[in-house]
């Protein structure tokens, strides 16, 4: 089936905020839901790994793997004989999710503790990417997306590298978000414990950049990669 065959008619790109369907209103605690394109947007390019959910021959599997965004997409690649490729490759529904921890919630009660974090859920069907520029667009992407810069200070995918390598498209149709921010919930009473309650907050963290072995030239560690952040800067 066509892809624009599939997408529901109340689908728009440019609205937004995504409509919450059946599959995508958050239930519990609604109060952390967000469905704003922008805010979900920027949860999906801040990470880069996702797990997506798929169900084979009755059987559950969740499989992690990269992804990016582009526009209203997301990209996936892998071997076309990944069980997970071929699932998607095929058309069949998924659930691909994405989460950032932000930090931890310490409270004065041992239930009382809890993470601020922000997550969002996509639920969507995949059409294979075709051809040669558009998959050599899409693999230059994802590397981008890890890393800004490192395209070109590196070999590009050859034809055979991409004959070997299937590229997926998801549109960005049903989506929503949830995020949880601040300090502990509990009853004002359970504050006279002694334990510290506050939020250990957390981000990601470069180490120093180790050199392979294996290289054949001494290069200096490149900017971009010792000075790695993220979000990436833009």
């Amino acid at each position: 089936m066509a892809l624009a065959a599939r997408l529901p008619a109340s689908y728009a790109p440019n609205m937004s905020q995504f409509i919450p369907t059946k599959r995508t209103k958050v239930r519990r605690k609604p109060d952390r839901a967000n469905y704003d394109r922008e805010t979900i947007y920027q949860i999906l390019d801040e990470a880069f790994v996702c797990q997506v959910g798929f169900v084979v021959d009755g059987l559950p599997f969740v499989v992690p793997t990269n992804y990016v965004r582009v526009g209203d997409k997301l990209f996936l690649h892998g071997s076309p004989a990944s069980r997970l490729m071929k699932t998607l490759a095929s058309g069949a529904p998924f659930c691909l999710s994405v989460t950032l921890l932000d930090g931890i919630v310490f409270a004065p009660s041992a239930m009382g503790h809890s993470v601020n974090y922000r997550s969002v859920i996509v639920m969507g069907k995949a059409e294979i990417v075709e051809g040669h520029e558009a998959k050599l667009a899409a693999m230059r992407d994802f590397v981008e997306h890890v890393i800004h810069g490192r395209w070109a200070q590196v070999r590009p995918p050859s034809e055979n590298d991409l004959k070997a390598t299937m590229v997926l498209a998801v549109p960005i149709v049903e989506a929503s978000a949830k995020v949880r921010t601040g300090f502990a919930v509990d009853d004002i009473e359970e504050y006279d414990a002694p334990a510290w309650t506050g939020v250990l907050p957390l981000k990601w963290s470069a180490q120093s950049p180790i050199d392979d072995p294996r290289s054949k030239r001494k290069t200096p560690v490149p900017a971009n990669i010792a000075n790695y952040v993220r979000p990436q800067e833009t």
